[in-house]
């Protein structure tokens, strides 16, 4: 039997992860709170509903995206919530970055309600969800996962089960960090390199093709380079992530100084351009404190 699904917020990452569904030919419910979200969903045969309950009520499955672990609690178990239209016997797939207690509490919420839960988030940026090759890390029970996976193969590259509920999001928050801390690297050196004298373009090259390079370093240097910044995530989301790091890191006893150093220099940026600016203009902090920009020609405005 073909699974139904439906998908709750259709924001930079979701909208596209909505899409390779579609294409894959399941059958798709979507909602988001912009209705204008959903226009190419629809195209591609896709059917709206107004609110998370009627996806639900539409749908065996319902997958959800949202931006933090309040929206994703009010979405799952508000009055016109998940949980008041999927059946007993249904799943909730969450693809939101949340902290290990949240998803264990809100699964806990489903569970109350006869719905199993499986946390799935994603990684390696927007541009390769746009191309259905983003990573996904799940967790929960390993037959859940594996009567889900072909739509998480529809979704995703390669595909990780991690573990029980609760160790995707430690290894999803871990990649975050490791990320953040790549990019605040990365600004540095293209810094040094600038002011060393060097052209940028061929620096950039010569440190992907060295042992200092990065997956951050391919991709969101070059939307430094460019001056767009613009990688489809933002300051806010990236210090909700960062914060559930340093959580982990007092739960586990790991000190963690490069993170703790990280996240006070996205607070600046935070404090400087907005929590609603690209994450990727943090570095934008050191070129405007040394009133020195990091351009070179050549580079996309936005990822492929």
């Amino acid at each position: 039997m073909t699974i139904r699904y439906g998908y709750v917020g259709l924001g930079h990452l979701g909208g596209h992860l909505a899409v390779s569904l579609l294409e894959a030919g399941f059958p798709l419910t979507v909602h988001d709170l912009d209705k204008g979200l959903a226009e190419r969903h629809l195209k591609l045969g896709g059917t709206w509903a107004d609110s998370p309950r009627t996806v639900a009520e539409l749908s065996d499955a319902v997958i959800t995206c949202l931006p933090s672990p309040p929206v994703s609690e009010a979405v799952l178990a508000g009055p016109n919530g998940i949980l008041a239209g999927l059946e007993a016997g249904g799943t909730w797939i969450e693809m939101s970055t949340l902290g290990r207690d949240d998803v264990l509490r809100l699964a806990g919420l489903a569970r109350s309600k006869g719905v199993d839960t499986l946390e799935s988030p994603v990684t390696g940026g927007v541009h390769r969800a746009a191309h259905g090759e983003i990573t996904v890390l799940a967790g929960g029970d390993k037959a859940l996962f594996e009567r889900h996976r072909p739509a998480l193969e529809a979704i995703g590259g390669e595909i990780f089960h991690i573990g029980p509920l609760g160790s995707a999001a430690v290894i999803k928050v871990i990649t975050n960090m490791l990320a953040f801390v790549h990019l605040v690297a990365a600004g540095e050196a293209l810094m040094l390199a600038k002011r060393g004298g060097l052209d940028l373009a061929q620096a950039f090259h010569a440190i992907k093709a060295s042992s200092g390079n990065s997956f951050v370093h391919e991709t969101e240097s070059q939307l430094v380079l460019n001056g767009s910044y613009d990688i489809g995530f933002t300051m806010d989301l990236a210090l909700k992530d960062l914060g559930f790091a340093l959580g982990f890191g007092r739960e586990f006893g790991v000190p963690l100084d490069l993170a703790g150093l990280t996240m006070q220099t996205f607070v600046r940026a935070k404090e400087m351009y907005g929590g609603r600016a690209w994450s990727t203009q943090v570095v934008k902090l050191l070129e405007d404190a040394l009133k020195t920009d990091l351009r070179a020609p050549g580079f996309p405005a936005r990822l492929e």
